[in-house]
């Protein structure tokens, strides 16, 4: 059905350079609430046109965050069962990268997360949970804890997202910012290179520092908010792959809460 509601004419001809669409906009809005829900976070950016680009958008909202703090933080604890663009998306966010061998149990070891964060100099964490050995760690609310009293944020790669659904959420793990891979877990297309999508949700006090334009409700409707001095600015030209946005917005309709 999504694939159906996708080839409407009313979506298939839209075009990102004529005059704003309530319609095209609710959509967006309303896919981005949804996805609050299911991660528990607070703000959504759907401009992210692949995972890894997730990732470079969380990145640099990190990097911005500490930023406007005048707080030097350069580097990123990824562990070795992260998934494998994490690396390369920190090198190009501009952090220092140091590996945490997991221990015998497939886990991040707490005693060695616990060192690394005491360096200070350590801007947070990249977690894929379940990682990619399939394990799901344990001690998640204790490898959060210790990030943030350290001064750090937690960023959970939703790669393997899909046997959480329902279950548990990012957010409640202890979560600061999360990328979503539609094209894994929402039902859209992922062969011949894409197109992909990689929305990248926010708890409240990072929502500033999201993506410009930002979808606001005001009492003309939504509109598009460009108005944001502390945005990491323009990511992606338009809307992102609207048309994967949209499959993924009937996808989750047609599933509901239960599904």
């Amino acid at each position: 059905v999504n694939e159906i509601v996708a080839r409407m004419t009313s979506f298939s001809k839209l075009h990102p350079l004529q005059d704003e669409n309530e319609g095209a906009l609710e959509i967006l809005h309303g896919i981005s609430q949804m996805l609050g829900e299911i991660t528990g976070m607070d703000g959504f950016t759907l401009q992210p046109a692949a995972g890894a680009h997730g990732e470079l958008v969380g990145l640099l909202i990190i990097k911005k965050y500490f930023k406007t703090r005048g707080i030097v933080k350069n580097k990123i604890i990824i562990p070795d069962s992260a998934h494998g663009t994490n690396p390369a998306s920190a090198k190009m966010a501009g952090f220092s990268i140091i590996e945490l061998q997991s221990n015998e149990h497939g886990e991040v070891p707490l005693d060695h997360l616990e060192y690394a964060m005491k360096q200070g100099d350590v801007a947070g964490i990249m977690l894929t949970n379940p990682n990619t050995l399939g394990v799901f760690d344990r001690q998640i609310k204790d490898i959060t804890r210790i990030v943030h009293e350290h001064g750090g944020l937690c960023y959970y790669d939703g790669a393997n997202l899909n046997p959480m659904l329902g279950i548990c959420r990012p957010k409640d793990m202890g979560f600061d910012i999360v990328h979503l891979n539609l094209h894994k877990t929402f039902s859209t297309p992922h062969g011949g290179g894409g197109p992909g999508s990689g929305p990248v949700g926010v708890i409240n006090e990072l929502i500033p520092f999201l993506p410009i334009p930002c979808i606001v409700s005001t009492d003309k409707g939504l509109i598009c908010n460009y108005e944001n001095h502390e945005s990491i600015g323009r990511i992606k030209a338009f809307w992102g792959n609207f048309s994967i946005i949209l499959r993924a917005y009937v996808y989750i309709l047609s599933l509901g809460g239960d599904g």
